[in-house]
């Protein structure tokens, strides 16, 4: 299947990176088109919707079959993703739902803002979480402070000629590494290439690699090129986000010639720490620091107090530059790189009819990457026929993530001799 790419624009000498980075390529092309997809198919659970990148003659109402309350929201949500309040934009969206002029008016939105003296250190992004109770958390991160984790990034993946991208551009870690990242790197090497290989898959990998590149994916992804992709060529640098990466993944692509690069962060965060080898911890981005609150970190800007974040997981610190993430604080897990509540599926879970009650939780290592489910049917209900419709139901009510991959049903929830909930065998079907 054919991969898209384009050149980022050559950027050489002081303050380089300082231009605006929706003039690069089709960098905001790609923005732009990831967000609304993401969007569509968040209003359509359980719908199929056309995937990015759309042509720039779609025609959203014609082509999508969007309706007037989704145009709305796609007209929302990119004002808001890239902070176009000004200037009567909503207007000029709504007037011409069409993906080319969407991207042209994003463009002289941003050029607007850039005009009237919004600069660098004023700019801002929203990026919101994947949630799973149909409210994603806004994360909003001025432009600055994303160039400043990009330069620290950079300086870990020297001379990458091209960017390999099996992410979505609109989210932060797909944002920080295809859109920001190239133009750093542009300034040793031109021109760097960034090419969407999400439609070629895993499995195509071999055949698109070459020595100066960067591959930018989460651990599922890696896990299923690591099956498919025996060897690596010299030069070949990959980088991991979104969820943890097991270990022995790591050191599978690592003894396949791939040097892996783990970053550490989340939306609410952006980057925290980095390592470069599975048995080694974090290292601290060097603009964060400790607190004497252990669920923050506070970072550093070059005026005023540094503020504090809230951390996303526990962490375990070896010393005051290095750690281990130790479990979430808010019992999300991660499944395809998204975050996931296991105890908001149980209660929607809980909501059918025949569902008694229900307890969901992450698979173990050896029985996969997905959410597994036991299912205790109301008295007189069929297991057999309860199984089946399962599925479906689910599929009108939640994500693909929330999804559970595995049923097992039994007259009561599985628990310890403490009357802790305890773990079980996921059913041979």
């Amino acid at each position: 299947m054919p991969v898209r790419s384009h050149s980022a624009s050559s950027a050489t000498g002081r303050g380089a990176c300082r231009d605006a980075w929706w003039t690069h390529g089709d960098a905001l092309r790609r923005v732009v088109t990831d967000l609304l997809a993401a969007e569509l198919a968040q209003m359509r659970p359980g719908r199929p919707v056309s995937t990015a990148p759309w042509l720039p003659e779609t025609q959203f109402v014609r082509d999508l079959g969007v309706d007037s309350l989704e145009l709305m929201g796609l007209c929302t949500a990119l004002v808001e993703a890239l902070h176009l309040q000004h200037g009567g934009i909503d207007e000029q969206l709504l007037a011409r739902p069409c993906s080319g002029d969407w991207i042209a008016s994003a463009r002289a939105g941003l050029d607007a803002c850039a005009a009237a003296g919004v600069g660098t250190d004023e700019a801002a992004l929203t990026f919101r979480t994947s949630g799973s109770s149909g409210s994603p958390k806004r994360c909003t991160h001025a432009l600055a402070m994303l160039e400043q984790e990009v330069a620290v990034l950079a300086s870990l993946v020297p001379g990458r000629r091209r960017v390999l991208s099996a992410v979505p551009s609109h989210h932060i870690y797909g944002f920080l590494f295809t859109v920001l990242m190239p133009r750093w790197l542009a300034r040793a090497v031109e021109p760097v290439e960034v090419i969407d290989v999400r439609r070629a898959g895993p499995a195509a990998l071999a055949s698109l690699v070459r020595p100066g590149d960067l591959v930018v994916a989460h651990p599922g992804w890696w896990e299923a090129a690591a099956r498919v992709t025996p060897a690596f060529g010299a030069d070949i640098v990959g980088v991991t986000s979104t969820a943890p990466c097991p270990d022995a993944l790591a050191a599978a692509l690592a003894a396949a010639g791939l040097r892996l690069l783990q970053v550490y962060g989340s939306s609410e965060t952006a980057g925290v720490g980095w390592r470069g080898r599975a048995d080694e911890p974090f290292t601290l981005l060097p603009y964060w620091s400790r607190t004497d609150d252990p669920a923050t970190l506070a970072r550093t800007l070059p005026d005023g107090m540094p503020p504090r974040y809230p951390l996303q997981d526990r962490l375990d610190w070896s010393d005051g530059t290095h750690f281990l993430p130790a479990g979430r604080i808010d019992d999300a897990v991660q499944v395809g790189g998204m975050n996931v509540f296991p105890a908001y599926v149980a209660d929607v879970l809980a909501q059918h009819p025949q569902v008694r009650e229900a307890a969901v939780r992450l698979m173990r290592p050896d029985e996969g990457r997905r959410l597994k489910a036991f299912v205790v049917p109301q008295p007189g209900a069929d297991a057999d026929a309860l199984r089946a419709d399962l599925p479906a139901w689910i599929a009108e009510r939640l994500t693909a993530p929330e999804r559970p991959a595995a049923w097992t049903f039994g007259p009561r929830l599985p628990r310890q001799a403490s009357g802790k909930p305890a773990d079980w065998i996921i059913d041979a079907e």
